[in-house]
């Protein structure tokens, strides 16, 4: 399945180098003389295109022409993987680096600013995204495929190819508004560069992404039945089921009873648990896995970056900790480890009870965030297939282990949270079938089973953090339980103070970057920056 995505990846590289990045994206225009008119003058062309918007998930900001790093920000952080994982979980209780670099040390605290440099890449990179999905909503309507002959059974896959586009730009949509709220906001139907974007509020932006996520669902494939790592039916109601159970954070109303309409639609397509839970982080989880639902696709020779499983390989080991045994013989960054609040949720810290809890170290507590030996190190990500052979890879650095954006655990903790809170349609009977499936996988046996009075919102939280730490959710759950602001909940160096302190609840939100701030009049700041 990889060879499929080999094709797309090299495609989509060849398209994004004709493309220079600009700060305002939403403003691209072209710099060379390909053009839309060749671009899309074949169905191949059409599917070419395609593969760029998924490719752009995968890799980084071009350079400029002479070494230069674009946007202020070195080419190498500007993989969204790796941009969506700092902003979900170094300002959380689940990880800290040891680095200095510009921006590191805020989200450390959780007290970004908006010249934060990293949450700049996060919010240009989605809105590039964004744009490239634009441009190739507009380049395939009905009028334009028939303006260049192309009729029947490639009309009807270039049908397909732009509910893809559309739930990709959904998807961006999303990390949007979770992360700043009030972004931006520009469809297909926009002219290009004729005026400034405007600005959408944030329960605005929730119904746009609704409404697309539910009109695409009727031309996406059956799930399990596209190509591996494009889009299908699976993927557009596991998007949904996530958005119903934040919704009271989005909108101010909850939506429980949709998270499990939702959840219980992935969870009836015949998608099924992997036997062993670490191998769903070897670079084998695309073959004979029916857990993940979309995946984010890496290769470590024909799609090299310093972001994406790369970064949360090498960032969470170091020389000390034999780096040939993760995949990355040349690697080992040295920076991201966890705090001590993770690995407490554990019965123990080397995976011998619950085996999803590995950790490395002996030192759980951060005193000192410039020292990576402080903090357990994760070690929940290899370059390594199931097996114990080596990823594809070059210099000994880069990975070729792929990344679930969305899997099946994922919709059955939604499901039992969102009974838990009471949605309709759900039970607490058939939640607690589903957290056991996990647990049982996770002990190996039915010692860690829990029982329907166990089913409370509090153990959903930290279930989810043992089940899918450092997959990119701690910040939004936090959020979600109350828990990322204010006093109730702490953790070391929350605040900027070792013992941990409250952040004002301002925090729940981004800031929008001052430079688009200053770029785009119709843009307000979020509250309290």
């Amino acid at each position: 399945m990889k060879n499929s995505f080999k094709i797309l990846l090299t495609s989509g590289m060849l398209l994004l180098s004709l493309n220079s990045c600009k700060k305002e994206a939403f403003n691209l225009t072209p710099t060379n003389d390909v053009t839309a008119e060749s671009v899309y003058a074949t169905p191949a062309g059409y599917k070419n295109s395609l593969a760029k918007l998924y490719a752009t998930y995968g890799l980084t900001s071009p350079q400029g022409a002479d070494g230069s790093d674009v946007g202020g920000l070195n080419s190498g952080f500007t993989d969204f993987l790796r941009l969506f994982w700092m902003s979900q979980e170094l300002v959380t209780d689940e990880a800290i680096c040891a680095w200095g670099d510009v921006g590191i040390p805020e989200l450390n605290f959780g007290t970004p600013t908006p010249d934060n440099q990293f949450l700049r890449g996060l919010y240009s990179r989605g809105i590039l995204q964004i744009t490239f999905c634009n441009e190739f909503l507009r380049e395939s309507t009905p009028d334009k495929l028939a303006g260049r002959n192309i009729t029947g059974a490639d009309a009807t896959a270039i049908t397909r190819y732009r509910a893809e586009a559309r739930f990709l730009r959904a998807y961006q949509y999303w990390v949007l508004m979770d992360a700043f709220g009030n972004p931006p906001f520009v469809t297909e139907a926009d002219a290009i560069g004729k005026v400034n974007p405007k600005q959408i509020q944030r329960a605005a932006l929730f119904s746009y992404i609704e409404s697309e996520l539910k009109a695409i669902e009727g031309d996406l494939a059956e799930p399990r039945t596209n190509d591996y790592g494009r889009a299908d039916k699976g993927a557009d109601w596991a998007l949904l089921a996530r958005m119903y159970l934040n919704a009271q954070v989005y909108t101010g109303t909850a939506k429980y009873t949709e998270a499990i309409t939702y959840s219980s639609k992935v969870i009836a397509a015949n998608y099924k648990l992997k036997d062993n839970y670490m191998n769903l982080f070897r670079t084998d989880n695309d073959v004979n896995n029916t857990e993940n639902i979309l995946t984010i696709n890496y290769d470590g020779i024909n799609g090299t970056n310093n972001g994406g499983t790369t970064y949360l390989i090498n960032a969470a080991i170091n020389a000390d900790m034999n780096p040939t045994s993760y995949g990355v013989p040349g690697g080992g960054w040295g920076g991201n480890r966890t705090r001590q609040n993770l690995p407490n949720l554990f019965p123990d810290a080397n995976g011998t009870v619950d085996k999803r809890g590995v950790f490395f170290g002996t030192k759980k507590d951060v005193q000192a965030v410039s020292e990576f030996t402080d903090g357990l190190r994760v070690t929940k990500f290899k370059n390594v297939s199931s097996a114990g052979t080596p990823g594809r890879t070059i210099n000994g650095t880069f990975s070729s282990l792929d990344f679930a954006i969305f899997r099946l655990a994922e919709q059955y903790l939604i499901y039992g949270e969102a009974v838990a809170r009471g949605g309709a349609g759900g039970s607490v009977s058939q939640a607690r079938t589903y957290v056991n499936l996990l647990r049982g996988r996770a002990y190996g046996n039915t010692s860690g089973d829990v029982s329907e009075a166990a089913l409370t919102t509090d153990f959903y939280l930290d279930e989810r953090a043992r089940e899918l730490y450092w997959e990119g959710h701690r910040r939004t759950d936090l959020i979600r339980y109350g828990k990322f602001t204010g006093p109730g909940y702490v953790w070391p160096f929350k605040g900027g103070v070792q013992a941990g302190a409250s952040l004002p609840a301002f925090r729940n939100l981004y800031p929008l970057p001052l430079a688009d701030l200053i770029a785009n009049p119709n843009l307000v700041q979020n509250t309290g920056y």
